[in-house]
């Protein structure tokens, strides 16, 4: 991996990623010395890059569903929101915008 440098700073060793996953899940990626011994900030372990990649789509994945379920839950209670706006004797199209419901025409 690429790293940065400070101009008129030289490296005073080799760089290396090291790849953690933390005890609660958390993936982490840091850059030490090729010499140094990785200090962890709280309990995990280390583990190959692979790994770290595989958590990380694990996380990517979980976090798409969690969104995609919100959307859902949201469209829903707009959905809901316009029928009883209907029901109410509210004309269509301000139901529509009042509610915020953006989904099939009646």
């Amino acid at each position: 991996m690429d790293t940065m440098t400070v101009a008129g700073a030289r490296p005073i060793g080799e760089i290396v990623d090291v790849f953690v996953i933390y005890d609660d899940g958390t993936p982490a990626h840091m850059q030490i010395l090729a010499e140094a011994k990785p200090t962890l900030s709280r309990p995990g372990r280390l583990v190959s890059e692979e790994q770290y990649g595989k958590r990380l789509q694990e996380l990517r994945a979980s976090s798409a569903a969690h969104v995609a379920a919100l959307e859902a839950q949201d469209e829903a209670r707009h959905q809901e929101d316009y029928e009883a706006l209907l029901g109410a004797g509210v004309p269509e199209e301000s139901a529509r915008r009042m509610a915020g419901y953006t989904g099939g025409q009646s």
